[in-house]
């Protein structure tokens, strides 16, 4: 699952709003906005201090080999 998609998912099963998240995990509501949108360059300390309060953390994961080439 997209970080994206990841973040709005469980923002929405423990019934925050943007602006309840951003200040729970001490961002600002535009960083969430960004977050939820997909943005590709976001500060990795701040989306931990996102993804934290749902007990995760940004990792290195394995990606699926690229079969185009």
């Amino acid at each position: 699952m997209e970080l994206a998609n990841f973040v709005k998912t469980k923002r929405k099963a423990v019934g925050l709003t943007q602006p309840e998240l951003a200040e729970k995990a001490g961002v600002g509501l535009r960083f969430i906005r960004e977050l939820e949108q997909g943005k590709e360059s976001l500060r990795l300390d701040k989306v931990n201090q996102v993804l934290q309060l749902f007990g995760y953390q940004v990792g290195a994961v394995p990606q699926p080999p690229n079969l185009e080439s």
